[in-house]
C-alpha cells in the first residue's frame, strides 16, 4: 500500500510541475484529473469511487496538516493514493487559494454521462444553463445536494465543473450526486422532458409565481430546474424551452436574489412538495 515519503517531496520533482499545472482547464481537460483542497474535500474524494476506480490518485500533505488530519491521510492510502509529504511552498504552488489547508488531492474526473442520468429516472435535477461564475457554480451543486436532488447537469454555455472555485464552493458536494458537463440547453430539456420530467425555468421576470405553484399542488412530480446567468438571468430562447418560468416573490424591498439563494429556494420547495402527501418522494424517505 502506498505510504508517504520519508521526506518532503521536491519542488522540482515532475509531481509537483504536473499537479501545478491542473490549476489551468485544458491541462485538466488533457489529463481528466482535478484539484480538491482542504480536508473536507479530501475526504470526499478518498471516500469516492467513480467507473469502479478511487477517484483520489495522489495526495501532497504539509508534515503540520498529515499529522492534523492523520485519518484522513490514511483513507487516502487505503483507497490506493499516492501520498506525498510536502513543505508549505510546494502547498501554496499547488495551490489556488490564498491560505491554503495544507492538503491537496489530484482527482479523476467523475461526471456522468447525460443518457445515464435519464435512464435513473430522476426526480429532481438543477440544469445550469448559462452559468459562468464557478463560485455560484459549486454553491448552487452544494444547494442540489443539500435538498436531496438526482443530480446536476451543466450545459456546454457553463463553467468548467472541475475549476478550483467550483470544487471548492461545492464543499465536497460534487462527490455526492450524479454531474453531468457539456450538455447543450436544448438536448438536456429534451431528454428531461422524455424522461417525464417537468421543467421550470427560474426567472425573476417569470409569469408563475413559486407561491402559487405550491398553493396549486402542481410541483409534487418530477421537476428540473433551470437556472441562468448571475447577471441577465436566462435568455428568451431557453425560457421557451420550458414548461413554466417561475419567479421566486420577493415580499421584502430587496431588488432581487442572487442566483444561489434563488437556487436553494426553488429546490428546496420541490423538495417539500415532493415529500408531501401524493408527491413523487414517500414522506419518509430520508
Amino acid at each position: 500500500m502506498p505510504s508517504a515519503t520519508p521526506e518532503p517531496i521536491s519542488p522540482r520533482s515532475p509531481r509537483v510541475s504536473a499537479a501545478r499545472r491542473l490549476a489551468r482547464r485544458n491541462f485538466r481537460g488533457k489529463e481528466r484529473l482535478f484539484l480538491a483542497e482542504g480536508p473536507q474535500a479530501v475526504r470526499e474524494a478518498a471516500a469516492h469511487r467513480a467507473g469502479g476506480e478511487p477517484t483520489l490518485v495522489e495526495l501532497f500533505a504539509t508534515v503540520e496538516a498529515a499529522e492534523r488530519y492523520a485519518d484522513i491521510i490514511g483513507e487516502a492510502r487505503a483507497a490506493g493514493a499516492r501520498v506525498h509529504l510536502a513543505a508549505d511552498q510546494v502547498i501554496e504552488d499547488i495551490s489556488t487559494t490564498v491560505t491554503p489547508q495544507g492538503l491537496v488531492g489530484v482527482c479523476r474526473f467523475l461526471d456522468t454521462p447525460f443518457e445515464q442520468i435519464l435512464a435513473a429516472r430522476p426526480k429532481l435535477v438543477a440544469v445550469l444553463a448559462h452559468v459562468r461564475d464557478p463560485g455560484n457554480a459549486g454553491t448552487v451543486l452544494r444547494c442540489a445536494d443539500a435538498a436531496g436532488a438526482d443530480a446536476v447537469v451543466l450545459t456546454d454555455a457553463s463553467v468548467d465543473l472541475y475549476n478550483p472555485k467550483a470544487v471548492r464552493a461545492s464543499v465536497g458536494s460534487l462527490f455526492h450526486l450524479p454531474v453531468a458537463v457539456g450538455v447543450p440547453v436544448e438536448r438536456a430539456v429534451a431528454g428531461l422532458k422524455e424522461a417525464g420530467v417537468r421543467i421550470l425555468a427560474a426567472d425573476g421576470a417569470g409569469d408563475d409565481d413559486l407561491d402559487d405553484e405550491l398553493d396549486k399542488r402542481t410541483m409534487g412530480g418530477p421537476t428540473a430546474w433551470v437556472f441562468g446567468n448571475e447577471a441577465w438571468g436566462l435568455p428568451e430562447e431557453t425560457r421557451d424551452l420550458a414548461d413554466a418560468v417561475v419567479r421566486v416573490p420577493i415580499h421584502g424591498k430587496a431588488e432581487s436574489l442572487n442566483l444561489a439563494t434563488a437556487a436553494a429556494v426553488c429546490l428546496y420547495a420541490s423538495a417539500r412538495a415532493q415529500r408531501a402527501s401524493g408527491g413523487c418522494r414517500s414522506v419518509t424517505e430520508s
